[in-house]
């Protein structure tokens, strides 16, 4: 049966009787995408600043991408990690390369990457504590923060929708306040393995750490030998205009998680170590079936592969310049309504005064997609290749429904 077939067999019907109820109802059926634009069942065209919650580096069905995904499927797509693959070899250098001197492992999502980094910290510990298990293995995270949905991730995430139900979770967390240094100062003690922030919260509402907090940091994880891990899951590949986030503070983590962008839409995740930390895990510690299959190292090293070429980067730190500027006078034209404007780059965050649920969907009924963040915010997530036209289009959008909401 064709897509078209399915699309015409009612797909809302399809998901009420059989799909997991974990989502809220989606709103649309996509059906087709095409650089920054989607369009759905009816035939009506969107433009898509939801680009997958981050994953959807390139935009939709970017020729190189297709291409590259088109041929590799035609000649190997997967062998596992009993065998090396060229694919995942050359993504791993080029990795390396934007990082520094370490090494790298394969998984398939953010949450997988940051589960393996909760894993180094556990292993750093035993290292600290000379061998000894269970004695250091503490490790600091961030209010608002949001590290995936594994048992690990839940326990590092400090927000009550994702940790009911789920109780007991993972011990040996503590959390500071983004932003403030002394607050995570406060937290370190004998026990303590890790430090580990997002670079710029993304579910917890689009909130950036600043320099000279991950400077801090980086000094106290100096200072009483413990690991700085960087989640860059969502801000990292290129999406603030540099290819992590935390290149802005000329900061150097000890390992970083990284996954959406990676892939531009095919699943990859992977974590960079650096070569303090890269030779805790030894064979047999950790693994994966599908992490960094030929096919999906194809994806990757095609989203690398545009962004060096096309010299997107240099186009979103200088495209989302103007259009951060034209959100943030939205927040001056709509006091009442729009509380802040934040982010970096193609990762921006409107703050609202009351819900942004019926903003999401009046911006959507209007042609903008656009998903939600911490509580009051609306999240803004063009594809890297979004033109200086289509940020405006979706500043006059905003606009257009912040208006008929005054």
């Amino acid at each position: 049966m064709s897509t078209h077939e399915i699309t015409r067999t009612n797909t809302a019907d399809l998901y009420d009787a059989h799909v997991l109820k974990n989502y809220g109802r989606p709103a649309l059926t996509l059906v087709r995408g095409s650089g920054s634009s989607v369009w759905d069942d009816e035939g009506r065209k969107f433009l898509d600043f939801t680009s997958g919650i981050a994953v959807s580096a390139l935009g939709h069905c970017h020729p190189h991408w297709v291409a590259a995904v088109q041929r590799q499927a035609g000649e190997l797509i997967h062998t596992s990690n009993l065998f090396r693959n060229p694919n995942q070899g050359e993504l791993a250098r080029r990795l390396v390369g934007y990082a520094g001197p370490g090494r790298v492992f394969f998984c398939n999502s953010g949450a997988e990457a940051n589960e393996g980094l909760l894993k180094l910290a556990r292993l750093h510990g035993v290292k600290k504590a000379g061998g000894e298990e269970g004695k250091i293995y503490k490790v600091i995270c961030a209010k608002s923060a949001f590290h995936g949905r594994t048992f690990g991730g839940m326990s590092a995430t400090p927000q009550e929708k994702i940790q009911k139900g789920f109780r007991p979770l993972v011990p040996g967390f503590a959390f500071g306040e983004l932003n403030n240094l002394a607050s995570f100062e406060a937290l370190i003690d004998d026990t303590t393995a890790a430090i580990f922030v997002e670079t710029i919260q993304g579910e917890g509402g689009v909130n950036p750490a600043t320099t000279e907090f991950l400077l801090g940091l980086r000094e106290l994880c100096n200072r009483h030998d413990l690991l700085l891990m960087l989640d860059e899951v969502q801000c990292g590949v290129g999406r603030t205009g540099k290819f992590y986030a935390f290149d802005h503070a000329g900061v150097r983590p000890d390992a970083i998680g990284m996954a959406k962008g990676l892939g531009g839409g095919f699943p990859i995740g992977a974590i960079w170590i650096g070569e303090k930390a890269a030779d805790l895990f030894q064979p047999g510690m950790h693994g994966t079936t599908f992490g960094g299959t030929p096919l999906a190292c194809a994806a990757a090293l095609a989203v690398l592969d545009v962004l060096e070429k096309e010299n997107l980067m240099g186009k979103v730190a200088i495209n989302s310049a103007l259009w951060i500027a034209a959100l943030a006078q939205l927040a001056k034209d709509f006091p009442a309504q729009v509380l802040a404007v934040r982010g970096r780059g193609y990762m921006v965050g409107v703050q609202l005064a009351g819900d942004p649920a019926p903003y999401v969907a009046a911006l959507r009924e209007a042609g903008l997609l656009v998903p939600s963040a911490g509580g009051n915010v609306i999240r803004l997530l063009p594809p890297l290749t979004a033109t200086p036209a289509e940020l405006a289009q979706s500043v006059e959008i905003i606009r257009t429904v912040l208006a008929a909401k005054a």
